[in-house]
Parts: structure tokens; sequence; C-alpha cells
């Protein structure tokens, strides 16, 4: 049954991140299944950059325009994407009209504050326990962070997984030539350069081979000047993003604070092992035992140790056709069915069963 949707998001174009990816493909994929879909974004607002991450835009006072957009559209349900000013506005108007909303936590604000200000994160979580209390369901993209958060009290928790451009990501990917005649084992990084990404750890990293930095962001000087034997290409997106996986001999994620990272996904499409952290996002993708998140892989298409190198050293050793197989199962079409299913569930007032599915999942 088609539904009049409304989501609200602080993160928006011309952002480039995993949140603004995932709303995006949802969001198309939405309206071609019929449902009405208003966004309500930061570009609609007089805004300014977000303290320590300028690349976010944050509308100021968004309170009375988020009100018009809202009643403007009638919408059946709200879903609310972030806990910024647009997500805290239109959380208010729901409550004060009584107008069902879901959340989703993409992002671990209170660890990026805490390695931003050297304030503790367990400052911050009663913040994000607060924003979300009054909603019907809190959407996750894994089964780890599904659990801390019910955890920490916040939920109730569904999933909504994520996707890649199969046409894109995928094992025929042409290699880059200029990465590829690297000095191997190519060792590939892709995304924000910034502090909570953990680059010193990858840059800093004793297994031999060339480490590439694909991205942009705040440290990006700094990291420059310190690894100089390191290549950065700068941001690259579309077929010039794809080449580059390909010419990748392992992608190396040494992030500790994101909630999935697309980009490994991506990077497996490709035919690349993946290397990380045993935690969050590395542990549901890759494994505890680098064969899938539920170890239900018959052979490896990664690593995750605390040692980094030991994590690049066994992932190296995968198959890039069975990473290549397991990148292509993950699917946007598969996760806007969890989406609906959740929204769906809270118009019918069903809880979603434990694999997102549920009577509305059209």
């Amino acid at each position: 049954m088609p539904r009049r949707i409304l989501l609200a998001t602080d993160a928006w174009t011309p952002q480039v991140n995993g949140v603004v990816r995932t709303l995006e493909e949802t969001v198309a994929r939405l309206r071609q299944r019929g449902h009405q879909v208003e966004l309500v974004t930061p570009d609609l607002f007089m805004n300014m950059p977000m303290p320590f991450y300028p690349e976010i835009r944050l509308a100021m006072v968004p309170g009375n325009g988020v009100t018009r957009r809202i009643e403007a559209f009638r919408p059946d349900l709200v879903h609310i994407a972030t806990e910024g000013p647009i997500g805290w506005a239109a959380r208010r108007w729901c409550l004060a009209h009584d107008m069902p909303f879901t959340t989703a936590f993409h992002t671990r604000f209170p660890d990026y504050v805490a390695v931003r200000t050297g304030l503790s994160a367990e400052r911050i979580w009663p913040l994000m326990r607060r924003f979300h209390a009054p909603s019907r369901t809190v959407l996750a993209a894994t089964p780890s962070l599904r659990a801390e958060l019910t955890g920490r009290r916040i939920g109730p928790v569904a999933p909504w997984s994520r996707g890649i451009d199969a046409d894109l990501f995928n094992v025929d990917a042409v290699p880059d030539p200029a990465l590829r005649a690297l000095p191997g084992p190519v060792l590939l990084y892709v995304g924000r350069v910034a502090p909570e990404k953990g680059l010193e750890d990858f840059l800093g990293a004793r297994h031999h081979g060339t480490r590439v930095v694909v991205g942009d962001g705040p440290a990006l000087a700094g990291l420059k000047a310190k690894y100089p034997d390191a290549v950065f290409t700068g941001r690259l997106t579309g077929k010039a993003l794809a080449s580059a996986y390909a010419a990748a001999d392992c992608f190396v994620f040494p992030s500790r604070s994101d909630t999935f990272g697309l980009v490994m996904v991506e990077a497996l499409a490709c035919g690349v092992p993946v290397a990380g952290y045993p935690v969050q996002g590395p542990i549901d993708i890759v494994g505890p035992k680098g064969r899938g998140g539920m170890s239900e892989l018959a052979r490896v298409i990664g690593a995750v140790d605390e040692d980094l190198d030991t994590a690049i050293a066994h992932a190296l050793l995968a198959s890039r056709s069975d990473c290549a197989a397991y990148g292509a199962s993950f699917s946007w079409e598969a996760a806007t069915d969890q989406f609906v299913a959740a929204l769906g569930a809270v118009l019918e007032d069903d809880p979603p069963l434990a694999d997102g599915t549920a009577p509305l999942a059209a």
C-alpha cells in the first residue's frame, strides 16, 4: 500500500558519506514502489558548518520551516534520520501532534565528539537516549549495533542494512593502471580523512606494500606531510572509485567508530578482501573468523584482528572471487524492504519480525 512518508535529515547532498548514500538509494526505491516521499534537508534553510565537521551544514533555527513542510505534506509517518537541528525540530512537531515517527542510528556521534574534544563518549549517550526514546522503532544496520543500542536502552530496534551499486562495483571493474603499478601489495583505504577514522593506524602499519588513501577531509594535509611514502588520490567517485578498488590487493578499514562501513562492501564486490579491527562494522561484515558476519561462508573474505598487520596478512590470503560473490549479496532492494517493513509495522501497530519483515513489506 503506497504511503506518504516525510524524511527529515541533517545529512544530505553535497555531503558524500554512507548516510547520504543510504538515504538517496532508499528514497529512489521508495518512489519507484509508488510511495510519496517528501524530504526536509539542510539546503532548504540558512545553514552553517558543523563545528569539527565543516562538510556537514547545519540548518539554523529550522523549527518553523520544518513545521510548514510537514503540515503542507500531511504525511502518514515521519522518519527522522539524524540527531541534528532538523531532526530535533521534526521530533518536536511529531510529539506535539501525536504523529508516529521512526528514527535511525547511523553515526556514533558520542565517539566522534570524544575523539575531537577529549570528553568521554559516555557523557553524550544520555542525549542520544533522550532523542530516540519516543521513536516507535530505531533502525540500525548491524546486529552488533542493535545489540548495543538495546543494552543502552535505545529502541525498540529493527534492521536496516545497506547495499551496493552492482552495475558499478563488481568483479569486472577495470583496475586503475597507475595504482596497479605501485609496489605491492596495494593496501587501500577509502573514506573521510579525519581523526576518528584511524588512519594513523593504517598508515603506520608495518606490513610491506604501498598504502593508498582515497578521500578528503581535515586531516589530509597533516597525514600527507607525516607519511610521504603513501599515495593520496583525493576524492574519487563512480568508475574511478571502482577502478581504485579493483587495483587494490587488500582494503583496510581502520576505523573503530563506524556503524557499518559501506566502503567495505563496495571493495568486497570488486573482489578485494577486507582487513579491520574486531569492532562494529568489520565484525558484522567480515565476521570474527573472516567468513561473514554470521560465519556463514565456506571460505574467508577478509580478517579482523586487534593487530592490524595480522589482519592484513590474513586477509591477503582470501580469494577475489569469494570476496566478489559475498559483496554482491548486499542489495539496496533488500535494504529498502527492511525500511518499508519497519515503517509499515509502525503504521499497522505490529512490531517487525527479527529478519526485518512485516505484513506491509511491499
